[in-house]
């Protein structure tokens, strides 16, 4: 107990008092407006609803838990849509919480041997903590750890709410059986601080790459029949943090499982994950299908998994075709889109 009190106590800490670290997905592919919103209404259908929670290593009570939902419009003369994010995060007991909701845009150029596009990102972030939950040094006895309801003479900042505006923006390029992208979040530096002192937020650099290997021999013209293994990789960096995930994942029809390893960044351990993903169709000949994601990290460093008991993610997708729309979808005929890599 001693021990977990001392992890939730420096999460805790870290989170308020080092530089800020954004959260990242172990499903970073069931999140992609997340990733890149470059990758907004980059689908088959006209419409669709992501979701992803992510609980953090789940037997410490420090409540680390994260959840993006978004929803994009495939605009079809645009290669790109139009699109809505919404985030939250909260962590450590102190209830520390980030609330953001943005607006995406995105289009496309190439023809049908390359696909290139573009994401632009605006919204607001509202980011607040509750001190009367933190526990201040004097709280605490040597021999006995914490004391509940004891008085301190900690004094806590005037505000514990905080709004500001946030952008950001993102490239992908898709040719042949090779994606590369690449996104830079809160370009303006938001200053977050609840002291009135200036505390920019640092930029968030993200990078990408996958490719695909077609497993099949002999010429298979259904998209959705191939078999593939695709190894990825993705970076990311702020400020000080940085943070890789490699590995690949096996596609085959409605099934997608993955093998990955993640470096740890600031407040991070370093973790092996493993992923399923299943696409569930409920009209194959307008694309209408739901997709559900489990994955699960287990931690390889010195923090351990006996202590954590790992960090557990969970996604859900819909797309659909809307009824009597006019436009038709693919706009670069014959080319490989970022959708075909996850």
């Amino acid at each position: 107990m001693k021990l977990k009190f001392l992890i939730v106590v420096g999460c805790l800490f870290g989170t308020l008092l080092a530089n800020a670290q954004d959260h990242i997905y172990s499903q970073f592919f069931n999140s992609p407006v997340y990733l890149n919103p470059a990758l907004n209404g980059q689908f088959e259908g006209d419409l669709r609803m992501n979701l992803i929670y992510r609980n953090q290593w789940s037997s410490l009570p420090g409540n680390l838990s994260y959840l993006t939902a978004s929803i994009d419009y495939n605009i079809p003369r645009f290669g790109g849509g139009v699109g809505l994010m919404f985030n939250r995060s909260s962590e450590g007991t102190s209830y520390y919480t980030k609330n953001s909701v943005a607006g995406i845009y995105s289009y496309s150029v190439g023809s049908e041997s390359f696909v290139l596009s573009f994401g632009l990102q605006a919204g607001i972030t509202n980011r607040q903590v509750d001190y009367s939950k933190l526990v201040f040094a004097d709280q605490i006895d040597p021999r006995l750890g914490y004391i509940a309801n004891s008085s301190t003479l900690g004094e806590a900042p005037a505000y514990n709410n905080r709004y500001y505006f946030d952008a950001g923006a993102g490239v992908n390029l898709v040719a042949g059986n090779f994606m590369i992208g690449s996104a830079l979040q809160h370009i303006n530096k938001p200053d977050e601080s609840f002291t009135g002192t200036p505390s920019p937020l640092p930029m968030r650099l993200t990078a990408h790459a996958s490719y695909k290997f077609n497993l099949d021999r002999g010429e298979i013209y259904d998209e959705s029949e191939k078999s593939y293994i695709i190894p990825s990789v993705v970076f990311y960096k702020q400020s000080y943090a940085n943070t890789i995930s490699m590995g690949m994942q096996y596609k085959r029809r409605s099934i997608n499982a993955g093998l990955w390893y993640r470096t740890g960044g600031q407040g991070s351990p370093n973790a092996v994950v493993i992923s399923l993903i299943f696409d569930l169709f409920i009209n194959k000949d307008t694309g209408e299908k739901i997709r559900f994601g489990l994955s699960h990290d287990a931690s390889t460093s010195k923090l351990g998994y006996s202590n954590t008991s790992g960090t557990t993610e969970g996604s859900l997708s819909y797309e659909t075709t809307l009824p009597h729309r006019n436009e038709t979808f693919n706009r670069f005929d014959g080319a490989a889109r970022c959708y075909h890599f996850y």
